[in-house]
Formats: C-alpha cells, structure tokens, sequence
C-alpha cells in the first residue's frame, strides 16, 4: 500500500526543493510520482515501463547529488519522465511528446538539467567522461553520472568509453540500470552465461544448503534469497568492470531508497571512476506493465483501470506489418533468406519470422554496425540476408555500409523502417537523410514505395538483385491499398506517370505521391511515382522534362542532397535546362508532433503542395487551373 505523503509532488519544483524533504519521506514522494506518471503518460501515450523502473533511482540521484552542478546523463533517455517531472516540467506533462511539448527525451535546450541530448543508445558514458574530464580541466568539483541500461551495454561504444574511462582519474560514475532487457529480450554470450550460471550443479548444491542454515533466521533467508537473485551481478561484472579500472559496487535493489541513497552518498566521496551495478524491474508498481513490459514499453492512450486493449475496428495495415508478411513468405520460397534486428524485433515487424524462422532469425542486440558487416559476412558464403533497421539507426553503421557491404557489392537488402518523420519520438528517430547518405555511395540502390503493395512488390524487386538494395518506407500506414499475395516484383529502376496534365509534372518519390495527385488535380498538373531514388529513371524523367515546361520534386526526406537533387544532375548531365522546384524536409531539425501537422508545417500535404507550385510556376499551369485559383 503507498504511503500517505507528508510532502506532495505538486511542491517540488526542482530539485533543491527535493533535498529539502526529510529521508523518511521519500517513499511516500516516490509512491505519488509514479502515480502521477502512470496517470500522465495514460493520457498522452509515451514510454512507460521503463519510466516505471526508474521512479526511486530518479529520486536518489536528484537527492544525493547536486544538480544541474552534478551531471546527470540518461542513456537512450525514454526513461526520463520522472527527471522532467522533478525538474520543474510536471505542469508541462500533458505536452509530452506534442508540437510544441515536451520532448519525450532529454534535450538541452528543454532544460539546464537535460546536461546532454540523448535518445540513440550506448552515447551516455562517452558523453559523461567528456563533462568529467572537463571539469577535471577547468578545475571544478563536480560528478558526471552515466545511467546506461544493460540492453545498451551490448553496443561496442560503451566498451570504447569504459576502455578509456577507467584510466582516468576523474569523478565518473555509471549506473548500470539492470533490468533484464532493453525494448526486446535480451540476447548475446553473457546473458546465456550468466543463465547457465545461475542454473549449474555448483550454484544450486549452495543455494540448497543456503536455505537449509538459513530458515532459522529470516532476515538472513531474506538477504539470502536477494543474493541469489542477483548473483550474476556479484560473480562476473565485478570482475569485469574491475578489469577495466572501475571500482565495481553492486548489485543493489534499485527500488530500495535506503539502499540507494547510502550508497550514493559514499560513492561521491570515492576517488576515482566507478561503477554501480542497480536492479530495477521494467513497469514496477503497475501490474500490467511488470508482466508484459514490451506492449507497455511505448503504449498510446489508455484507461490504467483497465489495461491496454484491442481496438474496436482492426487498424489499417502497417507498412512495418507488410515487410514482416513478405519476410515470412519470401523465407518460405528461398532457403538462403535470413533477416537480421539489432534489438528491433517488435518495432521492425519479425515476431513471426522468429517464431516461424528460429534457426534463420538473428537479433544482434543494439549494434548495428555489427549487423551492417554480420549480413556481409553472411552474403559472402551465398545466403540472402534481409536487415530490418530503422533508417535513423542505419545512420550508425554508415561506414560498415560503405566498406563492408557496398565496396564489396554484396547482396544485403536493407528494409529501412521510419523513412521520413516519425511524429512524437522528433529529431532522433526521423529518417530524414537515408535518400542522400546511400544514394552517393557505388553499388548501392534505393527504392521509395508509394504505398503498401508497392513496399512489398520493390522488397522483392530488391531481393532479387546481386548487389545491395534499400527499401524505405515510414512509420504507420500509408494510403491502404492491398498488397498482392504473390511474391512478384517490379521493374528495377523504373517509375511510372500516375496522372496526365500539362504544363507542370509533379515527380513523386515515396509516399507523398498521394498528396501530390491530390494537388495536382486541382493544378492540371502531370504526377510521376519516380519509385527508385537511385538509380533514377532517367529516360522517363527526360521524356517528362521534354514534355513540360516546369519540374516539381516531392520527397519526405531532406532536400538537400536528395531525390530532386537526383534529378537536377540527371538533367544537368544531359544538358537539358528546366525549372526545378524542391519540395521536402527543410535544412533544420524538425521536432516532435502529429506527423500529418508536421508534414504541413513543411509545405508537404496537398495544400502545400498546391501552393508551392502556384507561388512558383502559376505561368506554366493550364488557364483552367489558374482560373480555378482565382
């Protein structure tokens, strides 16, 4: 039962104001935020188990140490919900992950306690050793804090910066936050060692005599039974940490306050890098989370009364959920097919590849740079490996993409998830550059479906090339036509006129092509569904170009370096001279919001469109059109 609180949440609007609340009453405090977070993130949709988990560490750090003078740096950031709420942002809640809102990660310009932007995994110890080795510098007495998950921990950087952190004299702690997953299970050779551990002959002969002495006294059954819990922390991180120059404290109960605050209080006056190993639980407090943390882990709107549930009419299919249909029904065709997640299986759609495909399925944990040159090694001997990746997290393994897979032209197909914006994760998780960071590598081709069935015809299309193929495609649904049953594809490197006009042709790559018919209904205009940013469809974008006297390009990416950007060199190697208007994401970061308000505010639905092309081109438009407007 949580306790009554002697001091509410509503008075803390910093964390000065936190230190002043007497220890005893913490717990009480602790109960009441994370109420109120369950009650706030119900409302706006968000991520929340790992939020839940977090609640008493929150708690401790803000009132251990000094903040904002002491760095505080999350990890990933989803689970940062209650440092926003205890550092003055709770009346800002509601505007969580919102146009104009909170962010639903840590940023610096949201608030002096947001010490680093985060929301990619495995950057937080870098980060905090570089404010470390600063202050060390500029001569000030202050901690930087990494709190880092251990699903994060499977990335090489954090090695690289514990590599080096450990050989510096400087007031760094990480906290690793241990709760047994990041957003997928956890997976790799030290969660199975740890598991065949805690299961051998060894272990479970001490662990029976244990209870046996032990049952006499209950609050030693009792630490005892919290020991074996966390006898993974206690047998093998200490020595791996210690190995690279940490001191290791650990493992403590992460939802303990009185466990947490006294360790934290020694820590700060340790000397040196060191390292504390917590375990929290994901969704703790809230029943449904604690037993289902991956549907809880980024839920939308929902009655905490009542749970998540079905809606009332099925939703439209995802473009996620046609790349997991074709997945398992192109591995059914082709034995040689094998797809690969870096810790994605649920966002990227393989949950029934991996059950149906078990022995063809591999999640690599979060390190797409070794899933980028993993899928090399595999196309090399002759297998057809699939990476289901997020376009914004491709960014990460950019190099293995050029030197491993690209330079060596091997066969790797990339289903690129979240092309374009992505509406209430912003900035971080937008795939707004993939069009222009692939197409200028060799080898490589891109691919811009239109809609569902077109993702799932140029997914085979890319399949069935000797070289390798991206195929983008956003987050959500699109215009909801059904994808065929078949596995046929489409023609490489073609595009087709959607719509006949004059004057003015609309070339569409992706699916803006929607919009750009509707507005070019109104305009008179020509479209064209350009499907393959790289390589260009050159001979019909010459065709097209003779037959007007004015070019548009739309793309849900950025213009610069992009698709139109394709098409100004294509026409400029040919000597062909036209008007060109651009039309995409503008060279700013653009941030959280609804993604059709987003694509609004940069000029990309119908009407924008529309009214682009008439400010430009109202002289090339058909007297009908430019009547219309009138």
């Amino acid at each position: 039962m949580p306790h009554t609180p002697s001091v509410p949440l509503s008075s803390i609007q910093s964390p000065a104001d936190l230190r002043l609340v007497p220890r005893p009453q913490l717990r009480a405090l602790a109960d009441e935020l994370r109420a109120y977070l369950l009650d706030s993130v119900s409302k706006t949709g968000g991520h929340l188990s790992s939020n839940l988990g977090t609640v008493e560490m929150t708690v401790a750090l803000h009132y251990v140490f000094n903040t904002p003078e002491d760095r505080i740096v999350w990890d990933v950031g989803h689970q940062t919900y209650p440092h926003k709420i205890l550092t003055g942002r709770r009346d800002r809640m509601h505007t969580l992950r919102q146009l104009g809102g909170l962010s639903g990660f840590p940023q610096r310009a949201e608030s002096e306690y947001d010490t680093f932007g985060t929301a990619h995994s495995s950057t937080s110890i870098s980060a905090a050793l570089g404010m470390a080795l600063a202050a060390r510098q500029k001569g000030e007495n202050r901690h930087a804090i990494a709190v880092i998950g251990d699903g994060a921990m499977t990335a090489g950087m954090a090695f690289e910066a514990l590599n080096h952190g450990g050989v510096e004299d400087c007031k760094l702690l990480v906290i690793l936050n241990d709760n047994d997953m990041s957003i997928s299970p956890p997976v790799g050779a030290l969660n199975r060692y740890l598991a065949q551990l805690m299961s051998g002959q060894f272990y479970a002969a001490a662990k029976n005599v244990g209870k046996t002495v032990l049952k006499g006294a209950p609050p030693l059954f009792e630490l005892a039974k919290r020991i074996e819990e966390h006898a993974k922390g206690m047998v093998v991180p200490a020595t791996l940490f210690e190995k690279f120059g940490f001191n290791y404290i650990g493992p403590i109960d992460g939802h303990d306050l009185d466990s947490l605050i006294p360790t934290l209080e020694n820590i700060r006056h340790l000397q040196g890098p060191q390292f504390l190993h917590v375990v929290t639980k994901k969704g703790q407090g809230y029943k449904l989370a604690e037993a289902d943390p991956i549907s809880y882990h980024g839920p939308g709107k929902f009655d905490p009364a009542v749970g998540l549930q079905k809606p009332a009419t099925p939703p439209k299919t995802t473009f996620t959920q046609v790349f997991g249909q074709w997945l398992c029904d192109m591995a059914d065709k082709d034995q040689r097919l094998v797809g690969i997640t870096p810790a994605m299986r649920e966002g990227s759609g393989m949950v029934e590849f991996h059950k149906r495909f078990p022995d063809r399925y591999y999640d690599v944990g979060i390190a797409e740079q070794h899933a980028v040159t993993f899928a090399a090694g595999l196309a090399c001997e002759g297998l057809k490996p699939v990476v289901a990746i997020y376009s914004t997290f491709l960014q990460r393994g950019y190099d293995q993409l050029i030197h491993d897979v690209a330079l060596q032209n091997l066969p790797v197909v990339f289903a690129l998830d979240r092309a374009g914006l992505v509406g209430a994760d912003g900035a971080t998780h937008a795939g707004a550059y993939d069009i222009a960071y692939l197409r200028c590598i060799p080898n490589m081709a891109v691919a811009c479906p239109a809609d569902e069935a077109e993702c799932r015809q140029l997914l085979s299309t890319a399949y069935a090339q000797n070289h390798p193929v991206a195929v983008r495609y956003p987050r959500g649904s699109g215009a909801g036509v059904v994808p065929r049953a078949d596995l046929d594809g489409l023609p490489y490197g073609k595009g087709e006129v959607r719509q006949q006009g004059q004057g003015v042709a609309i070339l569409a790559f992706g699916t803006l092509l929607y919009p750009a018919l509707e507005a070019a209904q109104a305009l008179g205009a020509t479209v064209v569904n350009m499907r393959w940013a790289k390589p260009l469809d050159t001979k019909l974008l010459l065709q097209v170009a003779a037959q007007h006297s004015a070019l548009v390009t739309v793309e849900e990416g950025a213009i610069m370096g992009g698709a139109g950007s394709a098409v100004l060199e294509a026409l400029n190697t040919a000597g062909v001279l036209r008007p060109v208007l651009q039309l995409g994401l503008r060279d700013e970061f653009i941030e959280h919001g609804d993604p059709a308000k987003l694509l609004a505010l940069q000029g990309l639905d119908a009407a924008g469109i529309e009214a682009s092309v008439r400010a430009r081109f109202a002289a090339e438009l058909p007297t009908a059109a430019v009547a219309k407007a009138a």
